[in-house]
């Protein structure tokens, strides 16, 4: 029997969708980038844009957990002596208002592993036994151990979500996508620090016509796993 999300196409293009072989992997709604005190609110930016995905991730994860889908979580950030960020991201990390990276911020240094604003925000915390992925760089792939544990887990359809959407949300997606993952943008469930930046990604994925996978909403996807599109 077959399942699709409806979306910019059928999602998965083969029907096949079962807790077995997908994953919701949540990009980094960490402190410093969704929370008061953290790097993003110290850069001035609205903090509604990045909270955008908390409250219909928290429907999701209500239909996905139960169900048994595997969900992963991610958290950007550095070593405390930062000997794995390169010199060329730190110098731009700097550049707004010079609240770099590794800089000392109410609740801690920005993004630096082990600190309390590093952390996942409490609304979206892992549940006992998810996967939570720990990442120096952009791509969730890149310097971890990711594609592994998918593979693993027997793993071929993605839904990606989390902040930002033109970052770390693209640059994972576009990765999977490249490693033969079936993948899923989950719209309403992504934010970025400017709307507009948001709105744009969006919509360049829309326009490439499924060049690097669907797009949907959560309510999409809860419609389609609980019978309520039918």
């Amino acid at each position: 029997m077959t399942s699709h999300v409806q979306g910019l196409y059928p999602w998965p293009f083969d029907g096949d969708l079962r807790p077995e072989n997908t994953a919701l992997i949540i990009i980094d709604m960490q402190i410093d980038f969704c929370g008061e005190g953290g790097w993003v609110h110290s850069r001035g930016s609205d903090l509604r844009n990045t909270r955008r995905p908390i409250e219909p991730l928290q429907n999701l994860l209500k239909v996905l957990r139960p169900a048994g889908y595997t969900i992963i979580h991610t958290r950007e950030g550095h070593r405390p002596d930062l000997s794995d960020l390169p010199a060329n991201k730190l110098w731009r990390s700097q550049q707004l208002n010079g609240n770099g990276i590794g800089a000392m911020g109410p609740l801690g240094r920005y993004l630096i592993r082990g600190e309390p604003n590093w952390d996942i925000i409490p609304e979206l915390a892992p549940a006992e036994g998810e996967v939570v992925i720990d990442k120096p760089g952009k791509g969730a792939f890149m310097g971890t151990d990711l594609d592994t544990v998918l593979r693993t887990r027997g793993i071929r359809n993605l839904m990606i979500a989390g902040v930002t959407t033109d970052c770390c949300v693209q640059s994972t997606l576009r990765d999977a996508n490249d490693r033969g993952f079936e993948c899923l943008l989950l719209e309403d469930c992504c934010g970025a620090a400017d709307h507009s930046y948001h709105e744009a990604q969006v919509e360049i994925f829309r326009l490439s016509n499924g060049l690097w996978g669907s797009i949907a909403t959560s309510d999409d996807v809860i419609a389609t796993l609980t019978g309520a599109a039918a």
